[in-house]
C-alpha cells in the first residue's frame, strides 16, 4: 500500500504510481491495472459544525477522562 495525493489533470483528477512500484511491477504504458481507492476522511472540516455549549478546552478535557 502507498499514499499519494490526487492532482488536477484537465477535467480530471489524476494520481502518480511511484517509480518504485512501477518498477516492481513491471507496469508500462498502456497496462490495465487495478486501484483500491479509500479517501482518508478530513475530520477538521467538522468542527464547529456541532453546537454543544462547551469550549474546545472543555471538550478535549471529555476526550481525555479515564486515560490516566
Amino acid at each position: 500500500m502507498i499514499k499519494t495525493r490526487a492532482r488536477k489533470w484537465g477535467d480530471s483528477i489524476a494520481v502518480i504510481i511511484p517509480k518504485f512500484i512501477v518498477e516492481a511491477q513491471r507496469i508500462k504504458p498502456h497496462d490495465e491495472v487495478t486501484i483500491f481507492i479509500e479517501k482518508e476522511d478530513d475530520i477538521s472540516d467538522l468542527f464547529g459544525k456541532f453546537k454543544t455549549g462547551k469550549t474546545p478546552q472543555q471538550l478535549k478535557d471529555e476526550s481525555r477522562e479515564g486515560w490516566e
